[in-house]
C-alpha cells in the first residue's frame, strides 16, 4: 500500500525515503549565506545591538524564536525582537516600523520571513545608521532592496537545491552556518542548532510550503524531538492545551491544532505573545502563555465563524446580481477584522473553487486584503499582472503562488474587483472551477485496519505537496448518528462478509442541506485511515473527506 502511495507522489526509490539529518542539503549552499554569516560574525564580535524583525504568522514566530534562541545560546545577550503591528505598521519592515525602532539604537536589523520587498523600510533604516540583514523565502520583485546581506532560496538565479524552504527553514540554515563558522573561529563545540528543529517543523508545516525531501527531513527530525519531549517548553505547553498526545503527534496536529493557536495572536492581538511562549524556558510561564494563546484562538474562531457567514451571504448576493460568479471573487466588509480575512478567503476559495480576495479596513482610507488561490493560478503573478495593467491601483502586494497579501485605497475596491476577475479569467478555465478530489484508489476490506493506519502515520511526514493518503470506496451504512452539533458518526460495512468499521465526517452538518444517512443505504466515501484511542484501546477509524449517496 505504501509503495503505491509513494509512487503516486514521485518517490520510487528506497533511498528517497531516508530522512536523517545527514541527507539535508548542505547549509553552505544556500544563496547569500556566506556574506550573511560574515556580517553576523562582525556584529557579534563588536557586541552590537541586534533586533530580529519578525512577521505575524506562525512561520514568522518560529523563525524569530529560532534566531533569538540560537544567538542567545551562542552567547550574544545584546539582542531583542520586534513584530510589526498589523494595523499601525503593515506587513514587514516598513518605514513606519523603522521609525518606531529608532529609539532602540540597533546596529543590525535581522528580518525573518520578510524583507525581500522592503525597499523603503531598508532605506529608512540605513538613514538611521542601521544595517539590515534580510532572511526571507518570498518571491522577489524586479529589483532587490539595498540591504547589507540577503539569504533567500527564491532569488533570481538562485542555485540552492530546494526553493521550498519556509522562512523558519531559512533562519535555521543561517543559524547552522553561523554556528559552524563560530566553532571554527573559536575552536570549540557550540550548542547545535538541531536542538531547535521542533520549532522548524512547526513553522514549516504551518506555512504550507511544499514538503519536498529537504523539508520532510526538517519536519521528521522536529517531530522526533517533540515526541521525545525534547522540545521548547512553549511548544510542549501548546500541545498540552490543544489536547495533543505527544507520542502520536503528526503534521496534522501541528498544522490544525498548534499552529492556529500561535497564529491567533498575530491575527487579533500581538504576535509577541506567541513568540514569548516559544522563547519561554520556564514550564509554568510557558503554560500560562499557551493558555492565553488558547483563549485568543477561541475568540478568533468566533470572529471567523461570523465573518464566514457574512461572506457566504455576500457571495449569494453577487450570484443574484450578476447571474454567475466571476473567475476571481473579491469580498469586503466594513466590520471585518484584517487579521481574519485570510481565513475567510481560504474557506470561500474551497467552497467556490476559484481564487478569492477578502478585504478589511486597515486605517483611514485603506483596505488590507488576503488572497487565496487554487491549483494552476499563481495568485502573486495575478496581482503583479493587475499592477502592471493598472499602475497605482494596488498600493503594496507580495506573497506566494497560493497566498498573497495586498493593500488598496478604499475607493479603488470596485476597480480592483473588476481587474482581478479579468486577470484570473485569463488564466483559469471553466474546468478548473470544479472541486476535484484526488485519491489513492480503493483499499481492500482486509486493509481497513489499525496496522494500515499506523503504517500511514509512520510513513510520513505528510503535508503540502506530499499529501496524506486519501482513499475511496463504497460502503453500506450499518448505523449513523450525530456527534455533537456539527459532526456525523458512522458505522460502515465495506463488504457483506467484513466487520463494520467506524467513520466520522467532521463538519458534516455545517452544510444546512446535509442529511443523516439511513441504515441500509450505501455511501461512496473519500477518506483517510487514522488510528484513534478510546478507553485505552486503539483502533482504526475512517475520516471522511467527502461522502455522497451511492444509490
Amino acid at each position: 500500500m505504501l509503495r503505491r502511495v509513494y509512487a503516486a507522489r514521485g518517490v520510487t526509490r528506497e533511498d528517497e525515503l531516508a530522512l536523517e539529518l545527514r541527507h539535508l542539503l548542505p547549509v553552505g549552499t544556500l544563496d547569500g549565506i556566506g556574506g550573511a554569516v560574515q556580517l553576523l560574525q562582525d556584529h557579534l564580535a563588536r557586541g552590537s545591538r541586534i533586533l530580529v524583525v519578525g512577521d505575524f504568522d506562525a512561520d514568522g514566530a518560529t523563525s524569530t524564536a529560532v534566531v533569538v534562541r540560537q544567538l542567545r545560546r551562542l552567547g550574544h545577550a545584546n539582542l531583542g525582537f520586534r513584530v510589526p503591528d498589523r494595523m499601525r505598521h503593515g506587513y514587514g519592515l516598513t518605514p513606519a516600523l523603522v521609525a518606531d525602532l529608532a529609539g532602540e539604537r540597533a546596529d543590525l536589523l535581522l528580518t525573518v520571513d520578510n524583507g525581500v520587498a522592503a525597499h523603503a523600510g531598508i532605506e529608512a533604516a540605513a538613514a538611521l545608521g542601521m544595517q539590515v540583514l534580510v532572511t526571507d523565502h518570498h518571491l522577489p520583485g524586479p529589483t532587490l532592496p539595498a540591504c547589507a546581506a540577503q539569504v533567500n532560496p527564491n532569488l533570481h538565479g538562485a542555485g540552492f537545491g530546494s526553493r521550498a524552504l519556509a522562512g523558519v527553514g531559512v533562519a535555521f540554515y543561517l543559524m547552522a552556518a553561523l554556528t559552524r563558522a563560530l566553532e571554527t573561529a573559536r575552536g570549540m563545540r557550540l550548542p547545535p542548532v538541531a536542538d531547535l528543529l521542533d520549532l522548524v517543523a512547526l513553522g514549516t508545516v504551518a506555512d504550507l510550503v511544499p514538503l519536498d525531501r529537504n523539508n520532510r527531513i526538517l519536519v521528521q527530525e522536529g517531530l522526533r524531538r517533540i515526541r521525545a519531549r525534547a522540545a521548547a517548553p512553549g511548544l510542549l505547553a501548546l500541545a498540552r492545551v490543544a489536547g495533543c498526545r505527544l507520542e502520536e503527534l503528526s503534521t496534522r496536529q501541528l498544522g490544525h491544532q498548534i499552529a492556529p493557536r500561535i497564529n491567533a495572536a498575530g491575527r487579533i492581538d500581538d504576535m509577541s505573545v506567541g513568540i514569548r511562549c516559544l522563547l519561554a524556558e520556564d514550564a509554568a510561564e510557558a503554560l500560562a502563555l499557551a493558555g492565553e494563546l488558547d483563549r485568543l484562538n477561541r475568540e478568533r474562531r468566533e470572529m471567523e465563524a461570523r465573518m464566514r457567514e457574512q461572506a457566504a451571504a455576500a457571495v449569494q448576493r453577487l450570484r443574484l446580481a450578476e447571474g454567475s460568479l466571476p473567475a476571481g471573487v473579491t469580498l469586503a466588509d466594513a466590520g471585518w477584522h484584517a487579521g481574519i480575512v485570510g481565513l475567510v478567503a481560504s474557506r470561500m476559495k474551497d467552497r467556490l473553487h476559484r481564487p478569492v480576495v477578502a478585504f478589511a479596513p486597515a486605517g483611514e482610507d485603506e483596505l488590507r486584503g488576503s488572497a487565496r488561490s487554487v491549483a494552476g493560478v499563481h495568485v502573486r503573478d495575478v496581482l503583479e499582472a493587475v499592477d502592471t495593467r493598472h499602475p497605482g491601483l494596488i498600493e503594496r502586494f507580495g506573497g506566494h503562488a497560493m497566498a498573497a497579501g495586498l493593500t488598496l485605497r478604499s475607493g479603488a475596491l470596485a476597480r480592483f474587483a473588476e481587474a482581478f476577475a479579468a486577470e484570473v479569467g485569463r488564466r483559469l478555465s471553466p474546468e478548473q472551477m470544479h472541486n476535484v478530489i484526488e485519491t489513492d484508489g480503493e483499499l481492500a476490506p482486509a486493509e481497513l485496519t489499525l496496522e494500515t493506519a499506523r503504517a500511514i502515520e509512520q510513513g510520513g511526514p505528510w503535508g503540502q505537496g506530499f499529501p496524506e493518503p486519501v482513499f475511496d470506496g463504497e460502503f453500506a451504512v450499518v448505523e449513523s448518528r450525530p456527534a455533537g452539533e456539527r459532526h456525523l458518526k458512522l458505522w460502515l460495512r465495506p463488504d457483506p462478509a467484513a466487520p463494520p468499521v467506524e467513520a466520522i465526517a467532521f463538519g458534516h452538518f455545517d452544510d444546512a442541506r446535509a442529511i443523516r444517512p439511513a441504515a441500509g443505504s450505501r455511501l461512496r466515501l473519500a477518506y483517510r485511515v487514522q488510528s484513534t484511542t478510546w478507553g485505552g484501546s486503539a483502533r482504526a477509524e475512517l475520516h471522511a473527506e467527502h461522502l455522497e449517496s451511492a444509490g
